[in-house]
């Protein structure tokens, strides 16, 4: 039997528990679809050192501050006791293990169909995360390889890669902080870096990047103006020489919805410059064991491990007219409007993804509860 709803959240991640939470306070009805077993299943996986790379005070969702005994960075293990206390506090209940299959339109409404439930809404909040799939290219030789490979999706510690050389392939934050847990317990981690990259340190000179970053949103330049980079290269010093570069492009750069983040350091430059992380280019092959890279050298690895990024999968459920919605620079769009979809969670930015996951949240049920009361104001 098909049931209905206002709202269908799709994701009990930060973003769906947000969402859910305004629309609570709100008096909407809605029903969360989850495909894990718990709520902020990302978070529970992710690798154990992990800590919120934005402080705090910007980091809570929409009516409930984190607790005042957290400390400034927020570690893995207390982002989860938050988001299960959040869930609780707004007496939320997602259906869990629902892996949604379908959204489409059937006559004025979008029809949901997930592993065992079948629901009609005028309104679907996407929530399921940017990174939902772990990506993973492929390289020549690949299959050559006998030593392990995984995904930074299945890192947990060092331990296993103990007295190893290990390739981390990719140097986004996760391949930076990966690499540098490596260092600090005796494995010998090599970063494949394609292209350049722009690293931050968390703070500047006791100043959060994050506040900085919001800051400088309302300065000309933003973050990317010939101070703001002079002082990051004060602070962090040149490491061309170590095979490091900074790409021609602006440190923030926005593309299609999502921000180019750049590397935030919280210890990565330090072992780059003591040799204890080993920097080399783009791969050209794999071999049985290890690695030749783009500038020829030839390195043995006894792991490989990809920090390639992720995707988010909506685009596998999700259709409209023929057509994949796509979200946008904006959380609300004339054509969030128009469809009755909406999106959180997929916009990427400086100035903190729980920051934006937050304000996404109140102008989502904002917006929702305004188009509800349209067709009300018309009748009357």
């Amino acid at each position: 039997m098909t049931e209905t709803t206002g709202v269908v959240v799709v994701g009990a991640g930060p973003a769906g528990l947000a969402v859910a939470a305004c629309l609570r306070k709100a008096g909407l009805d809605f029903i969360i679809l989850e495909r894990e077993q718990q709520v902020g299943s990302s978070w529970r996986r992710h690798y154990e050192r992990l800590h919120l790379h934005t402080v705090k005070k910007y980091s809570s969702l929409p009516y409930l501050p984190l607790p005042k005994d957290y400390p400034r960075y927020v570690q893995r293990k207390l982002v989860v006791e938050y988001l299960d206390s959040y869930a609780k506090t707004f007496a939320l209940q997602p259906r869990f293990g629902e892996t949604v299959r379908s959204i489409h339109r059937d006559g004025g409404e979008w029809l949901v169909e997930s592993t065992s439930s079948s629901i009609r809404a005028p309104y679907v909040v996407i929530a399921s995360g940017y990174n939902a799939e772990p990506v993973k290219p492929s390289f020549p030789g690949i299959e050559k390889f006998k030593g392990k490979i995984i995904h930074a999706r299945d890192y947990a510690n060092a331990k296993p890669f103990a007295g190893q050389s290990v390739l981390v392939i990719g140097m986004g934050n996760t391949g930076a902080e990966i690499a540098l847990d490596l260092a600090e317990n005796g494995a010998r981690p090599t970063i494949s870096v394609r292209g350049g990259v722009h690293i931050v340190p968390r703070e500047l000179f006791g100043i959060p990047m994050q506040r900085l970053s919001i800051v400088s949103r309302y300065l000309p330049g933003g973050g990317n103006s010939p101070l703001m980079l002079r002082l990051i290269d004060r602070a962090l010093g040149d490491l061309t020489s170590h095979g490091i570069k900074r790409p021609p492009g602006p440190i923030t750069q926005m593309t299609n919805g999502r921000a180019r983040i750049p590397v935030i350091d919280v210890g990565t430059v330090k072992k780059i410059q003591e040799n204890a992380i080993r920097i080399a280019p783009d791969i050209t092959e794999v071999t049985a064991d290890g690695a030749v890279f783009t500038d020829g050298r030839k390195i043995a690895f006894d792991a490989i491990i990809f920090a390639t990024g992720y995707r988010a999968n909506y685009p596998d459920f999700l259709q409209a007219d023929g057509a994949a919605l796509v979200p946008g620079d904006e959380p609300i769009s004339e054509a969030s409007r128009r469809s009755g979809i909406y999106f959180t969670g997929l916009r990427n930015s400086t100035t903190g993804l729980l920051r934006e996951i937050s304000r996404e949240a109140l102008l989502i049920t904002d917006d929702i509860a305004r188009q509800r009361q349209q067709p009300a104001a018309r009748a009357s």
